[in-house]
């Protein structure tokens, strides 16, 4: 064959593949599937506390709720910051002032006081919330 004859004649003849390489998609849905399986943890809520069991059936929402957890020891932190309670008050205002039907949840650790949780709860009412939920492990059985 010289240079004058067409490329597509004989047997060296080139093809095109029809085959899709699937194996950097595989490899690429792997580190995804262990980057969100080492970070799911991590994105739930920041306080660590022991619940309470309940019976209680779970409630659906339709917008994520504010969490306010109180620690065994009486510390208080809305979502995963610490404030006192007079600052919960303060920050909750101002929150409800754009959502006045904002959600709010608290987190009780099942050692705390039970005055360290009324104490949230009034001051929670003092902030102009009237509805609030108590969150809860379901019950082992």
């Amino acid at each position: 064959m010289g240079m004058g004859s067409s490329m597509n004649s004989g047997p060296d003849r080139l093809t095109a593949m029809s085959e899709i390489n699937v194996t950097p998609m595989v490899d690429i849905m792997l580190v995804l599937l262990v980057i969100f399986m080492v970070t799911a943890p991590l994105l739930t809520q920041g306080v660590e506390v022991n619940l309470p069991d309940s019976e209680a059936a779970a409630l659906s929402t339709e917008q994520e709720p504010l969490v306010i957890s109180v620690t065994p020891n009486g510390s208080t932190y809305i979502e995963d910051r610490a404030v006192t309670v007079n600052e919960m008050v303060d920050k909750i205002r101002a929150i409800r002032k754009n959502n006045p039907n904002f959600p709010v949840y608290v987190r009780g650790d099942k050692t705390a006081q039970y005055g360290a949780i009324m104490v949230v709860m009034s001051k929670l009412q003092q902030a102009g919330v009237d509805r609030v939920g108590l969150i809860t492990e379901p019950s082992p059985g």
